[in-house]
């Protein structure tokens, strides 16, 4: 049984802690917050709020990293140094250097190493690189990724709005759209971009150039509370690929579509997305890995090195 801890005890671990519980071959023993209320909920655990306590008196296999941005590289190789396989929230770091130090660390201490960019575990997205390589509805024409919300202005010590420690749209938001592009499809180029940047307010808009067909981009938190929205709409030569307004739909030639969106609870359809849990998933792979010694190849450093080359030169 795998023993596991989570640092960070914020938004994004409502979405970790479950999925640990629900895991048959790992057990979440450890939490760590410098909030000692955000912990009470969680009976069962042992709680802490200084990490290196928690590092000291823990035998840990796995540490879950849930903190804001600017700390999970720091916080990665600490833990790495004490012998603890790690898995940590995206994006790596906010610098392109911290690549090298951190998965030097893994390697180092013989330990593995994972960054949490959960589109590459979710449904519609995994389909869609799977039209992609299979080429099913021929080559890829063009693309279009949104990912839209209002300002996070509910976050501890309002951290996201400082563009030193959360690295604002680009690497809040823009990040899972551009990381699952790098993964999909390869290293592109910029093409073209603009921003709208204010203390209220960040919205980005970026063309990717990927040879053979480009994807625009377009990224935000508006100053308003604007419902959050992720969808893509992909034009293959045969077919165009949408995700959009909550559904899933492959429109074909004529009046022809294949509608692949999750059905509602109790439906049945052999054609729909299966009931997916990206969060868990993401986990369930790691945990894998780690488990019985394989490697995690599903993700590899020159990716990231490139996202991050590109979003600091927004």
């Amino acid at each position: 049984m795998l023993k596991v801890g989570l640092v960070g005890v914020g938004g994004i671990s409502g979405a970790h802690i479950p999925a640990w519980e629900e895991m048959k071959n790992a057990e979440l023993v450890a939490l760590c917050d410098i909030r000692p209320e955000r912990m009470e909920k969680y009976s069962g655990k042992r709680c802490y709020t200084d990490f290196d306590e928690m590092l000291e008196n823990e035998q840990l296999d796995i540490l879950d990293i849930c903190l804001p941005t600017y700390l999970h590289a720091d916080f990665a190789v600490k833990a790495m140094e004490k012998g603890i396989n790690v898995i940590t929230e995206k994006p790596i770091s906010l610098k392109e250097e911290d690549v090298d130090r951190v998965y030097g660390a893994a390697e180092k201490n013989g330990v593995k190493f994972m960054v949490a960019q959960v589109l590459r575990f979710w449904p519609e997205y995994v389909l869609l690189k799977e039209i992609y390589d299979t080429k099913k509805y021929g080559k890829l024409l063009s693309g279009t990724m949104i990912r839209l919300g209002g300002f996070p202005r509910w976050t501890w010590d309002n951290w996201m709005a400082d563009e030193k420690r959360s690295g604002l749209v680009p690497f809040d938001l823009h990040i899972h759209d551009l990381d699952f592009m790098v993964y999909a499809f390869g290293m592109p180029e910029v093409k073209y971009q603009s921003r709208t940047k204010f203390a209220d307010r960040d919205y980005i808009c970026i063309n990717y150039d990927f040879g053979e067909f480009s994807v625009n981009c377009e990224s935000s938190w508006y100053a308003t509370d604007f419902p959050f929205a992720a969808e893509f709409r992909f034009q293959f030569e045969d077919a165009v690929v949408c995700n959009e307004n909550g559904k899933m739909i492959i429109y074909l030639e004529g009046d022809k579509k294949i509608d692949l969106s999750q059905q509602a609870e109790g439906d049945t359809g052999s054609i729909n997305l299966p009931k997916s849990d990206a969060y868990a998933n993401e986990l369930i792979y790691f945990a894998d890995c780690v488990e019985n010694n394989k490697p995690v190849d599903k993700f590899k450093p020159e990716e990231f090195r490139c996202v991050l080359n590109i979003l600091n030169n927004l």
